[in-house]
C-alpha cells in the first residue's frame, strides 16, 4: 500500500497565498502597528516546544513613500524614528504602490492627516474593490475639517454599484515607544461597521495589547485629533514649570471643551470619558515621550515653533489640527478657550504666559462639563 505524501506544514504556506495586510506608512504608528500585528499571529507563550507553530494567517506589508528610508528599514529592520524598535522579520517592506496594495484584504493608514489626501490620491488606482480601511492617525484635515476615515471615503469615491467599503479606526492611548516594547495597553476599535470592529478587535489583541469595540467612529476620531491641543497646554505649562495643579485642571477643563465640541457634532457624551477619549488625553498631557506635550514643554521654555518643528523627526499633529478645530469651534459655535490659547501661541505670537493670565481672567462662572 502506497503510503500518501506528506503534506506540507501550515507554516510553509507561501505568502503570496495569503491575504494581505497593508500598513501605509513607515512612522511610529506604522511600524508599531506592523509589529502588533505579527505578535498577534506569533504563539502567546502557551505554546510548548513540542507544539506546532501556528500558520500565519496574513502577508504583513509596511509601505514607505520614501525608496531609501524603505529599503534601510527592510535591510536593517531598524528606524531612527522609534529608537530600539526591530520589525519582525515576518513584516514585508515595499514602496511600490501595486505591490503594497493589489492584494490587500485591509489597508492600515498610518499617514498623518495633512499629508493623507495627496497619499491615497497617489494609491487609490491601486486599492482592491472589497478592501476595508483602518485608520491609525489622528488629526483634522485643514479647509476641509475632514476625520481621517472621510477623507479616505472622500478621495477613494467607491461606485454606487460597488459593495459600501468598511472603514474605520484604530485609537486609544498608545505612545509608540511603550507599544515598541510590549507594554500593556488598551485601544478602541470604532466604525458604523459593527462586524468590521470586531474583525478589527480580534486581529490586533494580544496578550500585551487589549482592544475594544466602540461604534461611535465619530467622537472616537475627534477625541483623537483634540487631546492633542490640550497636549500641547499640558506641555507648555511643562516649561513654565507652574505645577501639577494647574495641569490637572487643565485636563479637566480641556476635557469638559472636547466633550462639548463632541457632543455638538453628533458624538456620543460617553466616548469622552471612556479609553478614547480621557484616558487617551491623560497619556498625552503626561507621558514625557508624547510629541505634542514635547512641542508645547519646547514653547513654555522659550523655543519658537519653527525652530522645533525644524529639530524633530516626527510629525506633531497638533499643531495643524489646532487651525482645524479653531474652524469647527466656530462652525458649530462651542466654547473652547483652551484651544483659542493654543492657538494663540502657536500662530498669533502670543507669549504662553499672556495666553495663561487670559485663561486665568475669564470671566467667572459655575463648572459646566459637556
Amino acid at each position: 500500500m502506497s503510503k500518501r505524501p506528506a503534506s506540507k506544514p501550515a507554516s510553509d504556506k507561501r505568502q503570496g497565498d495569503l491575504p494581505a495586510i497593508a500598513i501605509l506608512g513607515i512612522g511610529q504608528m506604522g511600524l508599531v502597528s506592523a509589529s502588533v500585528l505579527a505578535a498577534a499571529e506569533r504563539p502567546t507563550g502557551k505554546n510548548r516546544p513540542s507544539e506546532p507553530v501556528p500558520a500565519p494567517t496574513h502577508d504583513i506589508i509596511i509601505w514607505g513613500h520614501n525608496q531609501e528610508e524603505a529599503g534601510e528599514l527592510a535591510q536593517t529592520r531598524k528606524s531612527a524614528r522609534l529608537p530600539g524598535f526591530r520589525l519582525p522579520d515576518s513584516v514585508r517592506v515595499s514602496f511600490k504602490d501595486s505591490e503594497a496594495l493589489s492584494r490587500a484584504a485591509l489597508i492600515v493608514s498610518a499617514i498623518p492627516v495633512q499629508y493623507s489626501r495627496e497619499a491615497w490620491n497617489r494609491m487609490r488606482k491601486h486599492v482592491p474593490k472589497d478592501a476595508s480601511v483602518l485608520s491609525v492617525s489622528k488629526g483634522i484635515e485643514n479647509d476641509t475639517l475632514l476625520r481621517p476615515t472621510q477623507v479616505i471615503a472622500d478621495v477613494l469615491e467607491d461606485d454606487q454599484d460597488s459593495r459600501p467599503r468598511s472603514l474605520g479606526v484604530l485609537s486609544g492611548p498608545t505612545i509608540a515607544s511603550e507599544l515598541a516594547r510590549f507594554l500593556p495597553a488598551t485601544m478602541i476599535a470604532a466604525s458604523d461597521d459593527a462586524e468590521f470592529a470586531k474583525s478589527v478587535q480580534r486581529l490586533f489583541s494580544t496578550s500585551w495589547l487589549r482592544v475594544y469595540t466602540n461604534p461611535d467612529l465619530l467622537g472616537v476620531e475627534i477625541a483623537g485629533a483634540t487631546k492633542n491641543i490640550i497636549a500641547i497646554a499640558a506641555g507648555v505649562l511643562d516649561g513654565l514649570k507652574v505645577g501639577y495643579n494647574a495641569k490637572s485642571a487643565l485636563l479637566a477643563r480641556g476635557l469638559a471643551e472636547i466633550a462639548r465640541l463632541g457632543a455638538a457634532m453628533g458624538a456620543s457624551p460617553e466616548t469622552f470619558f471612556g479609553i478614547a477619549g480621557v484616558g487617551d488625553l491623560a497619556t498625552s498631557c503626561f507621558s514625557p515621550e508624547g510629541r505634542n506635550r514635547t512641542c508645547g514643554e519646547a514653547l513654555g521654555r522659550g523655543e519658537k515653533l519653527d525652530a522645533f518643528l525644524k529639530r524633530t523627526p516626527s510629525v506633531v499633529e497638533g499643531v495643524a489640527t489646532t487651525r482645524s478645530v479653531m474652524d469647527l469651534s466656530r462652525k458649530y459655535k462651542v466654547e473652547m478657550p483652551i484651544t483659542a490659547a493654543v492657538h494663540a501661541v502657536l500662530f498669533e505670537k502670543v507669549d504662553p504666559i499672556e495666553a495663561i493670565g487670559r485663561l486665568m481672567s475669564r470671566e467667572l462662572k459655575g463648572e459646566r462639563v459637556g
